[in-house]
């Protein structure tokens, strides 16, 4: 049986010098083995320049350090798409039926809002939703929406959410 090691992911500061790479530069990965099994060791090609005649790694290769790319930022805020969905069911007008639904989908896509039920009468079509920490009911009519509507509607709801004053940035 082949065992299994776990190797540490690429450092994003040099083992030796600990200065941050920087994105593109040129860096190398030294495998060494050791008792306790392998140990990485990533290092700036300064770095390597000066020690590579003085250690005897398992395996070395040359790469070029990719930077991470930055955390991902949620299109929308749970606190400002519930916030806003709190408005505009308050303000109940019949413009935002659409916007009302699609904010209800995402809350509930992010585990705020729970679906409990749906009912139909006269017609329409309503979902019945939970909120998930507080209990509260959301009484949220479906609009029942064609695919040809949902980019004008994103839209829409992108401006809703916005800053007074401020263009919501593009989503694609």
């Amino acid at each position: 049986m082949v065992p299994e090691w776990e190797i540490k992911a690429r450092a994003h500061q040099c083992a030796k010098s600990e200065e941050p790479f920087t994105d593109g530069a040129v860096i190398y990965t030294l495998l060494y083995r050791d008792r306790n099994g392998f140990r990485r060791e990533d290092v700036s090609e300064k770095a390597w320049l000066e020690i590579k005649d003085k250690v005897s790694p398992f395996s070395f290769w040359k790469s070029r350090y990719e930077a991470p790319p930055p955390p991902a930022q949620e299109p929308v805020p749970k606190e400002s798409g519930e916030a806003l969905l709190r408005k505009l069911l308050h303000e109940d007008r019949p413009e935002h039926v659409n916007a009302r639904y699609v904010l209800s989908i995402m809350l509930e896509r992010k585990k705020t809002l729970k679906q409990v039920d749906v009912r139909e009468n006269d017609g329409a079509k309503h979902l019945i939703y939970e909120h998930a920490r507080t209990g509260e009911v959301f009484v949220i009519e479906d609009p029942r929406l064609k695919l040809d509507q949902l980019d004008s509607l994103q839209k829409e709801v992108y401006a809703l959410l916005a800053p007074q004053g401020q263009t919501p940035q593009s989503q694609s």
